[in-house]
């Protein structure tokens, strides 16, 4: 017989507050009934905070962030039209491979994973090519724990004077890390309800400029479910076109309350203090990340490069089996090679020391010459120093 709980260190879906489930405890309601937008329409304003946009329209689709990719794409572009990608982690891959079955051009910059989004190699493309209709980037790639620089790429789009409309895949980074549609000049951004948003999977949320809005009227690629026409119509009185996951609006009311409580500004500083916290514990063992340079490193997933000799998928094997923690598998070519700590959404300093302490038995299983301790120590000192500057911020506000 087993106690106690098992813990949750992958990258999504992530951790559910208590609240979060108990406001999802609900009897079902009459989604077609006049004042069922008393729920839905501040949802949907509260979401525009979070994406930090006052002109952006937000959709919410049942399904995963996936489907909104392909709201996204197939409410704005025809078949043949080129876009530019970027493929550098399993998720870009994925979303140049949904490009492509769409009937896309896709003009793609193979990079090496643990690198981010090419923003000079998009200048060059975009200068040479005025036909490109859309640039993608994955601002977090969760694969690889790189995040990519979206500022830089809309730079890439004004200097070369260019009228491309720029995705953004902001998955594991919205709610998380700092997003700015507005300030970035982004023009549709995908995420979904299960990582930053501390929510059970299902429910994928696209943020779309008023120029995307406006792409969809000469559009071409077949739509039908992700048609934004009808939800539109819908979505104005707060309903729906299609039957709406009630419970997981009263979830997500919790969330952004809980959000907003502690701040959007706090929330990404907090992030930031935990994912330090967890990388100076993986530098104690002598290990390294798989993002390649400092200014990459993602603030919501660490993936670990384990040393030659040791099979990542053991280290994840052993700390679920012994150790009741699951940790994120290493994706497509880097399969046994990383492993992956995530660090978002709903957790502080002390779940963090749990991943790591958690991770260096495993590791040690695994056959890892690691010192048991060092990584959790490491991880001490900065939690001990970082949240006493903190709360002496708080004392000062």
């Amino acid at each position: 017989m087993r106690t106690g709980q098992t813990h949750l260190f992958i990258p999504g879906p992530t951790n559910v507050p208590e609240k979060v489930r108990q406001a999802m405890n609900v009897p079902m309601q009459d989604m077609r009934a006049h004042d069922f937008g008393a729920l839905t329409l501040p949802i949907f304003a509260d979401l525009k905070r979070v994406f930090d946009t006052t002109t952006g329209t937000v959709f919410m689709f049942p399904g995963s962030g996936t489907g909104c990719w392909e709201s996204a794409i197939t409410n704005t572009l025809s078949p043949g039209d080129r876009v530019l990608m970027a493929r550098h982690g399993q998720f870009s891959h994925l979303w140049v491979e949904m490009a492509e079955r769409l009937g896309l051009a896709v003009d793609v910059i193979d990079v090496d994973w643990g690198h981010g989004a090419p923003a000079d190699l998009f200048a060059e493309k975009l200068k040479a090519d005025p036909a490109i209709r859309a640039v993608f980037v994955t601002h977090n790639e969760t694969a690889t724990g790189v995040t990519s620089d979206v500022a830089a790429v809309r730079g890439a789009l004004d200097a070369a004077n260019h009228d491309a409309l720029l995705f953004v895949d902001g998955v594991s980074s919205v709610g998380c890390i700092p997003f700015r549609f507005d300030a970035w000049g982004v023009d549709l951004c995908v995420t979904g309800s299960q990582k930053g948003l501390m929510m059970p999977a299902g429910l994928g949320i696209l943020c779309v400029s008023e120029k995307a809005l406006e792409a969809r009227k000469t559009a071409r690629l077949p739509r039908a479910y992700f048609h934004w026409d009808d939800m539109l119509k819908t979505n104005a009185t707060g309903h729906f076109t299609y039957t709406p996951p009630t419970q997981l609006f009263h979830g997500l009311r919790a969330a952004l309350d809980l959000i907003f409580a502690e701040g959007l500004e706090a929330v990404f500083a907090r992030h930031r203090r935990l994912a330090t916290g967890v990388r100076r514990g993986v530098h104690a063992w002598g290990m390294t990340l798989c993002a390649r340079d400092e200014s990459l490193w993602s603030d919501t997933v660490s993936a670990i490069v384990v040393p030659e000799g040791v099979d990542a998928n053991q280290v994840i094997r052993i700390g679920y089996d012994r150790y009741r923690t699951s940790f994120g598998s290493g994706l497509a070519r880097l399969s046994g090679r990383v492993f992956r700590i995530g660090h978002l959404g709903d957790l502080n300093e002390v779940m963090c020391l749990a991943a790591l302490a958690s991770a260096e038995m495993a590791l040690a299983d695994a056959g890892a010459r690691i010192e048991l301790g060092s990584g959790v120590a490491a991880a001490q000192a900065w939690y001990r120093d970082a949240t006493a500057a903190h709360a002496l911020r708080l004392a000062a506000e």
